[in-house]
């Protein structure tokens, strides 16, 4: 395969077939490199060589009732984590601060649980209003299941953008969870674009799916018409049903950010969750597919230094994407 006339055909507008979609899982370590130049193409073309960065706050921690065999926050883990309910606005609001001061611009509220309680969203409403009169971050809200009106809500106090991961593939969701459905997933990243939130929505890669599974994804993100797509990388965390999922390596992961950078060209792609664990050394060799990563702390898990990812864009030459309006379009 020509990885390099395949990025330029992309730009020109060509939608891979399963096969070729299937040659960039399946491709040869050793046409790696070639394979992200390919990526790289679409990437510059699109985002330049900024990099557009993103941190967390978990304002809730643990006690959800959904089952999703991956977390340490659901009811069927028995993962050591620290549990608490819905941080005040004060915390929340002194979290973006410590962000801004970070050259990050996209600051990320998270919160346990199905959906919001009527009373934590309006902590968050509070707080998001008192970040957005004080510093120039972009909000992202991560809550769960929403209705029509919560959504609405949260778009009149400021909050740019939602996610709601899709997670996994259609046919593997209910290996992965029962207590919701793919379709209530679908169904509330409908809501939050009818409220005009920009969609953000991504998967978690390593979860026992196949290839054609996580080509699916891509596809289905593709179709969702998803602003900003995380791809996550398993971390099996002990006390989660996937405590024992091991089926990553740093190659592989590589060639599944250029996937996601093929199939869905003109999107920002972040890589998330797992990506120490996972990447490793090759970290850095993720952003000639990727344009986006978070920094610092996940949710239950720790991240890298700040100031190491810094490093990381120095040394590559990539420069921080302060204000990239067009991703909030």
């Amino acid at each position: 395969m020509n990885w390099t006339q395949l990025g330029e055909e992309v730009i020109k507008g060509k939608v891979l077939t399963l096969e070729e979609a299937l040659k960039i899982l399946e491709s040869p370590d050793d046409e790696l490199l070639p394979l992200l130049h390919g990526a790289f193409i679409i990437r510059k073309h699109y985002y330049g060589k900024k990099v557009k960065l993103n941190k967390i706050i978990n304002t809730k921690s643990g006690m959800c009732p959904e089952d999703c065999g991956y977390c340490s926050q659901s009811s069927v883990s028995s993962a050591p984590i620290e549990k608490y309910t819905m941080m005040d606005k004060k915390t929340i609001v002194a979290g973006a601060e410590k962000a801004y001061r970070q050259n990050v611009r996209t600051y990320c509220i998270v919160a346990s649980g199905r959906g919001p309680l009527q009373r934590d969203l309006a902590t968050v409403i509070e707080a998001v209003k008192e970040i957005k009169s004080s510093y120039n971050l972009k909000i992202c809200a991560c809550l769960g299941i929403v209705s029509e009106t919560q959504a609405q809500q949260l778009k009149e106090a400021g909050v740019e953008r939602y996610n709601h991961n899709i997670n996994t593939a259609e046919g593997h969701h209910s290996a992965i969870t029962t207590t919701h459905t793919y379709a209530d997933r679908v169904s509330t990243l409908g809501k939050i674009k009818e409220a005009g939130l920009s969609p953000c929505s991504g998967v978690i890669i390593g979860m026992g799916e196949s290839n054609k599974d996580i080509i699916a994804m891509a596809r289905a993100l593709r179709e969702i018409d998803a602003d900003s797509i995380p791809v996550n990388f398993l971390h099996a965390i002990p006390g989660t049903p996937l405590e024992n999922m091991d089926s990553l390596n740093p190659r592989f992961c590589l060639k599944v950010l250029a996937l996601f950078r093929y199939l869905n060209p003109s999107k920002e792609i972040r890589i998330s969750g797992g990506r120490e664990i996972n990447l490793r050394s090759l970290q850095p060799l993720g952003l000639y597919a990727a344009n986006s990563i978070f920094v610092g702390d996940y949710l239950t898990t720790g991240g890298q230094e700040t100031t190491a990812d810094h490093q990381i864009l120095e040394d590559l030459g990539f420069e921080i994407d302060f204000l990239n309006e067009k991703a909030f379009a």
